[in-house]
């Protein structure tokens, strides 16, 4: 027996709501309702208007660039939403022709059938500091394409530096420059200060990580994940903010799923073909996960700094935060001395990385 009398579709854009609904039962009836403008008072009304007529009613959508106003403000209003992933709702290869309509016809059908898979919306704190999170790692981005602008520069003209460079001792070596034409000095002048700035941006967003993090939920998730070795305050609250709540997922090989972090397959028959990661998910928490997975290449052992980090966590937390050490470690010499390239046996290490996250986070995250 169905849960609800009717489902609602709702195809959201920028000014306008495509709304259609599928009534309950196999045979109910499926149809376009309209359009409505993209207000929240306008879709309060709606589903006030759709429960006095149907009773229960469910509402979805697919997750875009409206984010999750929409879903905030149904449930808000007491009714059910549900957002769902754009990779996960079914498409019929054979099907050409795309309307607003009939994409929310399309939801309406597939939600009354079950085949729409619903993500976890975070809340709005925990939104925000995923937006944090996302926007410094803009301008990690922003600042490692300004050097790659300025080593173009001096290369074009012929300036090559003997030592590691956007060292101190680099960047006197790049003010004390001189150029016969004036116009390059300027141009050089220029790209040193997008660099700066693009330093200062990435320098002032992750202090403001440093502070929201503090008041999150998720803090005692964030500071039990330093524990593991190549993981910063900054990481840590990268892949649980990509992440969200890790109590949905009953087994770390879902959340390695989740994080495209397992092999694809193409078999038929009696032929099974493996293939390159899924890489489904958030790049950015498979980004850092990768960067720590690096770590695990050093031998096994803990610093001063991850001592300190360590005092107050569980001892269950620190048992799990050395067993990954050693785990890893041995895992990474093992692939290498199987012949496997030292970018492959690193992206299994993330793929292991990730069990050992899932432990912790379920061990650590609040009630």
């Amino acid at each position: 027996m169905d849960e609800y009398n009717a489902y609602v579709g709702l195809d959201i854009h920028k000014n306008t709501i495509s709304v259609a609904i599928a009534e309950a039962g196999r045979n109910g009836e499926c149809r376009s309702y309209g359009t409505i403008g993209h207000t929240s008072e306008q879709l309060r009304k709606l589903a006030d208007k759709l429960r006095h007529r149907h009773g229960a009613v469910h509402f979805v959508y697919e997750a875009g660039p409206t984010g999750y106003v929409p879903c905030r403000t149904l449930v808000e209003a007491g009714h059910d939403c549900a957002v769902a992933g754009p990779a996960q709702i079914p498409k019929k290869p054979g099907d050409r022709v795309k309307t607003d309509r009939r994409d929310a016809l399309q939801l309406a059908r597939l939600d009354r059938a079950g085949e729409l898979a619903a993500i976890w919306v975070p809340d709005e704190h925990h939104e925000a500091i995923r937006d944090l999170v996302r926007a410094r790692e803009q301008a990690v981005h922003d600042l490692r394409r300004a050097r790659q602008r300025v080593g173009s520069f001096l290369l074009r003209h012929g300036r090559f530096y003997n030592g590691t460079n956007w060292t101190k001792t680099h960047r006197r070596w790049l003010a004390r420059l001189q150029f016969d034409q004036p116009a390059h000095k300027v141009v050089l002048d220029t790209l040193l200060q997008a660099v700066d700035q693009a330093r200062e941006r990435r320098d002032l967003l992750s202090r403001e990580i440093a502070n929201a993090v503090p008041a999150w939920t998720m803090v005692p998730v964030v500071e039990a994940l330093k524990a593991l070795r190549g993981v910063s305050l900054v990481a840590a609250a990268g892949i649980v903010a990509e992440i969200g709540d890790i109590a949905r997922f009953t087994h770390p090989g879902q959340l390695m799923a989740y994080l495209g972090l397992v092999s694809s397959e193409h078999s038929s028959g009696e032929k099974r073909r493996p293939g390159a990661l899924t890489k489904t998910g958030s790049p950015l928490a498979r980004k850092l996960l990768t960067e720590a997975a690096w770590s695990y290449r050093h031998a096994p052992r803990v610093s001063e700094q991850q001592l300190a980090q360590q005092d107050d966590l569980p001892q269950g937390v620190r048992d799990h935060a050395w067993k990954a050490q050693t785990r890893l470690h041995a895992r990474y010499r093992a692939l290498l001395r199987a012949g496997k390239k030292p970018q492959v046996a690193i992206a299994a290490i993330a793929r292991e990385l990730v069990g050992f996250i899932w432990a912790i986070a379920l061990q650590a995250r609040p009630a």
